[in-house]
C-alpha cells in the first residue's frame, strides 16, 4: 500500500512547473534549500498558499523526499523550520485546510456503501467515516491450546472502506482463512486487481490452523465490492470447512469493568468475549486523502474470554520501529506469549509493525500484562 501525507498539498507542489526565483522567498536559514532543491517544481505563489503546522510541514517534506526530492537528514529540520516560520497555520498567508470528504463527517451511511453491503450480502456499520463489513468465521469451531474459543475472540474477518480524494475509495481488510482457503482466495484477489499485503498467523497450537490475509485496494465502492465478491465466495465454502475441534470452553464470567480500569480503555462485550480496542492517533497515516484510523486497521486490541480466575487473552499491538523491543520485553516480563510479529500494510510512512500475543491466567493479571505493553507505545519521540 502506498500512503500519501497531506496529498492535496503534495499534489499541488509536484505539479506546478514554474521555477522559483531567488527573490521570491524571505531571507533566513532554509531559503537556499527551498530554492535549490525545489526550483524545478515549486511556484512561489503555490508555496505561499499553504499555511501549515510544523508537523504538517514535516509530513510534506518527507512526502517530497519520497517523490524524489534530494534532501539530507540535516537539511530536513532546517527546511521544516523555515517553512513553519514563514507559512504558519494562522495568518494572512495561510490557507484553510482542505475540507474532509462529506461522508467522513456524516453519521448516515452513504448510499454507495449500502450498495456494498447489498452486493456482498454482508452486514456492517458506518462510523467515523468508515464502512466496516463483517466477515466472521462463525462456520468454524476453533480451539487454541485446548480452549474452545468463540468467534469474536479473534476470528472475525473484516473489510473497511473510506472515502479518499478524487472520487476514490480506499479499501483495507483482514480475512480469516483456513489453510486450504489461503491460495484460492489469494488468487481471486490478485486476479481482480486487489493487493495482498500480508499473510500470517495469530495463534500457536490452534485447531484448525488459521491464517490472516490483509488486502488493499483503490476504486469506487461499487468497483471494489465487485472485485472482492469472488474471493469472499471462497471463504467458508461448503465442503472446505474442517471438522470441529475438540477444545473445551471456559466456564464463568469476566468483570469487564475491572479489566477496562486496568488497561485504561473501555471495551465492548460480544457474547462471552470482552474486547478493548486502542487507536494510534499519534501515528499520522494517509492513503489517497483518507486518514488511516483505528477502524481501518491502525489499532492495538486485546480480547478476553473466560472467567476472572481462569481466562485467555489474545491481541495485537501496533508499533513504530522504536517501540518493538520495549513492547516485546513488557509482554515477556508478564508471561504473555508472543506468537507473531509482522506488517499488515506495505509502503507506509511511517512503517508500522504489528505484534500478536496470547496468554492464559487470571483475567486481571493478563490485563496488567497488556497494560504494560500498551504503555510502551505512543510515547513522545
Amino acid at each position: 500500500m502506498r500512503t500519501f501525507l497531506l496529498p492535496l498539498v503534495v499534489a499541488a507542489f509536484c505539479y506546478s512547473p514554474v521555477s522559483v526565483q531567488a527573490q521570491a522567498f524571505p531571507d533566513g536559514p532554509g531559503k537556499d534549500i527551498l530554492e535549490k532543491e525545489c526550483s524545478n517544481c515549486h511556484a512561489p505563489d503555490m508555496v505561499r498558499s499553504f499555511g501549515r503546522t510544523p508537523d504538517e510541514w514535516h509530513d510534506v517534506v518527507i512526502e517530497m523526499i519520497d517523490q524524489g526530492a534530494k534532501l539530507s537528514d540535516d537539511q530536513i529540520p532546517v527546511l521544516v523550520a523555515y517553512l513553519s516560520k514563514n507559512w504558519p497555520v494562522t495568518g494572512a498567508a495561510s490557507a484553510s485546510p482542505a475540507p474532509a470528504p462529506a461522508a467522513a463527517s456524516s453519521t448516515e451511511m452513504p448510499a454507495d456503501y449500502k450498495g456494498v453491503l447489498d452486493a456482498l450480502g454482508r452486514t456492517g456499520d458506518f462510523k467515523d467515516g468508515v464502512l466496516k463489513v463483517n466477515i466472521p468465521r462463525s462456520d468454524l469451531n476453533v480451539s487454541v491450546d485446548g480452549v474452545a474459543t468463540p468467534t469474536p475472540f479473534g476470528f472475525g474477518g473484516w473489510v473497511a472502506l473510506e472515502k479518499g480524494t478524487g472520487g476514490m475509495d480506499v479499501m483495507m481488510g483482514d480475512l480469516v482463512l483456513t489453510e486450504n482457503e489461503v491460495n484460492p482466495v489469494m488468487s481471486a484477489l490478485l486476479n481482480a486487481g486487489i493487493e495482498v499485503t500480508a499473510l500470517h498467523n495469530h495463534f500457536f497450537l490452534e485447531t484448525p490452523r488459521m491464517f490472516y490475509m490483509h488486502l488493499h485496494g483503490h476504486g469506487s465502492a461499487a468497483e471494489l465490492a465487485g472485485k472482492l465478491k469472488p474471493a469472499l465466495a471462497l471463504v467458508g465454502k461448503p465442503g472446505s470447512t474442517p471438522a470441529p475441534s475438540a477444545g473445551k470452553p471456559i466456564q464463568g464470567t469476566l468483570d469487564s469493568s475491572a479489566l477496562a480500569k486496568i488497561v485504561g480503555t473501555e471495551g465492548e462485550t460480544t457474547g462471552a468475549v470482552y474486547k478493548i480496542t486502542i487507536g494510534r492517533p499519534d501515528i499520522k497515516m494517509m492513503d489517497m486523502g483518507a486518514p488511516i484510523n483505528a477502524r481501518m486497521g491502525l489499532n492495538t486490541w486485546a480480547a478476553f474470554y473466560g472467567s476472572d480466575a481462569d481466562a485467555v487473552v489474545a491481541g495485537d499491538v501496533a508499533m513504530l520501529d522504536s517501540e518493538v523491543q520495549p513492547v516485546l520485553k513488557a509482554l515477556r516480563a508478564n508471561n504473555l506469549n508472543v506468537v507473531a510479529m509482522h506488517h499488515h500494510m506495505v509502503g507506509t510512512a511511517p512503517s508500522v509493525i504489528f505484534l500478536h500475543y496470547w496468554g492464559r491466567g487470571p483475567a486481571q493479571k493478563l490485563a496488567a500484562g497488556v497494560k504494560a505493553a500498551v504503555d510502551q507505545t505512543g510515547k513522545p519521540r
